[in-house]
């Protein structure tokens, strides 16, 4: 559109004008693309490995802060979030009879309680090797989760309506078969 009326009004003029702006657009792609093509051959100058060396080493350095101190070394977000969340008294710690201390958040269920428990055994057999698989279904068939003597049945209950505080200790108790 801009062709013809600048046809109809100034002639040749119009089509320069029109070209030099198909040029700076030329131009603005071609600035555009060199860019691109640094990007690429910055991410080629460091192979993946050499990136996660760089990424675990600044994570190593992380955990060497007294607040993470207790975390290990291959730690994950959720691992680093629990440990803050303990910290600043947002959650609290469970010992497990044959586990170790899991971090649930205050107002947990017991429901949250056995999914850390899974969580917390399957990044300890990633780390340590071991079996390879755990049937939870079968666990949660076979054993009971006992506070005190208190079978935690109910698991849309609140760890704190069982009375568990933080550092309790919680115990697998083995269910009574039915006949």
């Amino acid at each position: 559109m801009e062709v013809e009326q600048s046809l109809s009004s100034g002639g040749e003029r119009g089509i320069v004008l029109q070209d030099e702006e198909v040029e700076e657009e030329v131009k603005k792609e071609e600035d555009e693309e060199p860019t691109a093509d640094t990007e690429e051959e910055d991410e080629d100058a460091l192979p993946h490995s050499e990136i996660l060396d760089i990424f675990e080493e600044g994570l190593a350095r992380l955990v060497q802060d007294p607040l993470l101190c207790d975390l290990p070394i291959q730690v994950t977000l959720e691992e680093v979030n629990s440990q803050i969340a303990l910290e600043y008294g947002q959650a609290m710690t469970v010992k497990v009879l044959k586990a170790d201390a899991i971090v649930v958040v205050q107002n947990a269920t017991v429901l949250d309680l056995k999914k850390a428990i899974c969580r917390f055994m399957e990044l300890k057999q990633q780390r340590e090797g071991g079996v390879k698989h755990i049937s939870w279904r079968y666990v949660w068939r076979t054993y009971h989760l006992v506070f005190q003597g208190e079978k935690l049945e109910d698991d849309t209950m609140r760890l704190k309506d069982y009375g568990i505080r933080n550092r309790d200790e919680v115990t697998f108790m083995k269910r009574l078969r039915k006949k």
